[in-house]
């Protein structure tokens, strides 16, 4: 368990501070000063040898420039250093900017890393300097510095004008997401062709100072550059009539299919009933957190310990970071000890808000909680915790942090509340603390935060806009409210986002029920609770989208594929109990449009629900891997292609493991780097890297990334919400497919 904020200060302060040889956890020493904020973290530690981080805040004027320096009271010794200039003379050690992470804003921060040697002790500095001044400021107190909500936050309106016009909604301005990835003898070298380029775009691609195309690239957005030694450097550069631009940042190095990116393991701990826990890396996402064009990942650590709703017994506190892909942790949030560890408490949203070209994170967050640069929220010696692990009173909160440095932006009360604990469907704990969280384009312009309580039998959801650094209400919906019963008891383990009734707006896909954008009831199939839900525009042969779903009631269809925009029936299944899992997607070029499966139904249906043949051997996950537009089946640490008479195994994870139990998840899947074709994420065995693949496979279709097609986009960011489920796009990718549509976007 981490050290209280208080110790962390000693340790900041004084120099008797000892890791010694074997210690798994991570030791941290933080000082806050008028000018900067500097926290030293040895990450890891090994007989004559350890690894530290090291954030610096500048909490003064903006720099152009910088240097920490400290001393060493027990002889270690810098041996290696990276995203910083390391030079030590006797026990003073400088470490300065490289090229890179010049400047630094203010509030701003800049994180470098080394490894070094030690032998005896190795205690912590006693202090750091930025530029000279001594990083020494009073610590925190146990008073809350980004206070609790005392009064309602404002509320604005639903939107009642028109829906808007083209070419207006908000989407990140990405860079070309360059990778090559080994592929036989060569490389396959892949780019982002972006939302606004549809047309009159071509290509060149270089290698080192040598372009290697003949004549400029007009198709797919991938080049195998056979026989090109592993490691060569790649570049791409657009061409707009004729006129060649600038080029795109290097091409990341996938030398073995895959890129690691290391990761800080937090320490573990024991509960107050004696039992030990440790952490491993879990469910991620990604956003551009400093505005520069790239993904960065937010990752959640949860501890061994961890329950379902279901289950009683303490947990150990549950964390959320912030990685480059190079690995360098930008932020920790500990979300301390009244937010318990599971997959239903903490769903978290990574998104750009406020349309400032930087994401920020949002989520559930209670008295205990510290912000990426150590802010408290609420008070830090509460403790809600029963006897049985459940945390059912004291104060709930929704903050949204800054992205770039963890720092808290704004935190209001949480809604919906709790309320009476039994409202919800039982007095344990187990219903009242299900919660859901997704984003999306309600006004057609700007992305709304979604968050969401309880889908057995009360299901509440509450619409927040970020605005000038502020959260505010947009709508909330109740189940209980005159109108909407019929969406009581109609949520899923997850929720999916979707304009579904095509008027420019997205809506709520929550469950069996569906949320207009304006926070009122669009409809319900009366099917009730499940566990999985797709939805895309799955049949191209009719117009709009289209639902498949499971259930689990016993009374009730164990599966239905309907109209998005009516909750029309198309087609479903007998009843046969709970129906725990199922997928829709074009897997098979031998029919039209999805096929649509799942766990309690032989066969794998068509777009009518006629059987079309063998089911597959997963319901789980899906990924674009191979070159053609069908998709592929993602389960666990594989990916296999779908065919007729069995799989085919395409990858094989090797050192990695999926998430969440039986559910057998990725970290992530999307489309986060490359052409339009989806990487995965899973942890290393010992979640000491997050571990990205990416295809190797060369394609000749030509998409735009997906991640600029806002129904897509807004899934990467709730596809980590309770029971993960893989993205859609809101036009069909498939056997037969036309040209996508252009997105209506504006790129901030």
């Amino acid at each position: 368990m981490h050290p209280s904020r208080h110790r962390l200060t000693l340790l900041a302060a004084t120099t008797a501070a000892t890791v010694v040889a074997g210690t798994l956890g991570t030791v941290v020493a933080s000082a806050a000063a008028v000018g900067c904020r500097v926290d030293y973290q040895i990450t890891n530690q090994w007989q004559g040898g350890f690894g530290a981080n090291v954030t610096v805040t500048n909490l003064g004027d903006p720099l152009d420039g910088w240097a920490v320096t400290w001393s060493y009271a027990a002889g270690q010794q810098v041996t290696q250093a990276w995203n910083a200039a390391v030079t030590q003379s006797g026990a003073q050690v400088t470490a300065r900017n490289v090229d890179h992470n010049t400047a630094i804003a203010t509030n701003g921060s800049a994180s470098f890393g080394f490894n070094g040697s030690w032998t005896g002790s190795n205690p912590v500095p006693g202090s750091l300097a930025l530029n000279g001044t001594t990083c020494t400021g009073a610590p925190p107190t146990d008073e809350p510095t980004t206070p609790p909500p005392t009064t309602p936050p404002p509320t604005t309106p639903p939107p009642t004008t028109p829906p808007p016009s083209a070419g207006v909604v908000q989407m990140e301005k990405l860079d070309r997401g360059l990778v090559s990835v080994r592929s036989g003898s060569g490389n396959l070298v892949s780019w982002r062709l972006l939302g606004t380029e549809t047309s009159g775009v071509e290509f060149n691609l270089y290698r080192g100072t040598t372009k290697i195309n003949a004549s400029p690239i007009t198709g797919a957005t991938n080049y195998l550059d056979s026989g090109a030694a592993a490691g060569s450097a790649y570049t791409v550069r657009a061409v707009v009539g004729g006129a060649e631009q600038a080029a795109s940042p290097p091409a990341l190095q996938f030398g073995a299919g895959y890129l690691d990116v290391p990761l800080q393991v937090p320490a573990g701990g024991s509960t107050p009933s004696g039992e030990s826990y440790s952490y491993s890396a879990s469910d991620a996402s990604v956003g551009d957190l400093n505005g520069d064009g790239n993904y960065e990942i937010v990752l959640k650590w949860e501890p061994s310990n961890a329950k379902d709703n279901s289950q009683s017994g303490y947990t150990g506190n549950v964390y959320v970071d912030a990685y480059t892909l190079t690995g360098t942790r930008l932020w920790r949030v500990d979300l301390g000890r009244n937010i318990r560890a599971g997959a239903h408490y903490t769903q978290f949203q990574v998104y750009d808000y406020d349309g400032d070209g930087r994401a920020e994170v949002a989520m559930k967050t209670a008295d205990g909680t510290r912000s990426g640069t150590g802010q408290l929220i609420g008070s830090s010696s509460a403790d809600h915790r029963n006897s049985s692990g459940y945390v059912l009173s004291g104060p709930e909160y929704l903050t949204m942090f800054n992205g770039q440095t963890g720092a808290v932006a704004s935190t209001v009360n949480y809604d919906p509340p709790r309320g009476t604990v039994s409202s919800w469907g039982d007095s344990y704990g187990n219903r009242v603390d299900r919660f859901l969280a997704g984003t999306a384009y309600l006004d057609g312009q700007r992305p709304s935060l979604i968050m969401a309580r309880g889908y057995y039998t009360r299901a509440v959801i509450a619409a927040w806009d970020f605005r000038n650094g502020t959260l505010t209400k947009r709508w909330t919906f109740d189940s209980n409210s005159s109108g909407n019963g019929a969406a009581a008891g109609q949520g899923n383990h997850q929720l999916s986002v979707a304009d579904v009734d095509a008027d420019g707006r997205q809506e709520i896909v929550y469950g069996a029920a569906t949320i207009d954008d304006n926070g009122r009831l669009l409809h319900s199939t009366g099917n009730g609770h499940g566990d999985a839900l797709h939805v895309g525009d799955l049949d191209p042969g009719r117009a709009g989208l289209e639902v498949f779903k499971v259930d689990e009631d016993a009374s009730k269809p164990s599966s239905y594929f309907a109209d998005a925009r009516t909750g029309q029936v198309l087609w479903s299944t007998p009843a046969s109990g709970d129906n725990g899992r199922g997928v829709s997607a074009d897997i098979w070029a031998g029919s039209p449009g999805a096929e649509s499966w799942s766990s309690a139904v032989a066969g794998l249906a068509n777009t009518r629900g006629q059987n079309v043949g063998r089911k597959p051997s997963s319901a789980n996950f899906l990924a674009w891997w191979d070159g053609d537009p069908v998709r592929e089946l993602l389960d666990g640490t594989k990916i296999d292609k779908y065919g007729t008479g069995g799989e085919t195994r395409l990858l094989d994870g090797s050192g990695v493991a999926s998430n969440n139990g039986t559910k057998s998840t990725p970290a992530l899947s999307g489309d986060i780097l490359g052409d339009w074709r989806e990487e995965v994420i899973w942890r290393t065995t010992d979640s000491r890297a997050l571990r990205i693949y990416s295809t190797p496979t060369p394609t000749s279709t030509r998409i735009y990334t997906l991640m600029h097609d806002p129904q897509y986009r807004v899934a990467i960011a709730w596809q980590n919400t309770a029971y993960n489920q893989p993205p859609h796009p809101g036009f069909f990718i498939g056997n037969g497919m036309g040209t996508p549509p252009t997105p209506d976007i504006h790129l901030r």
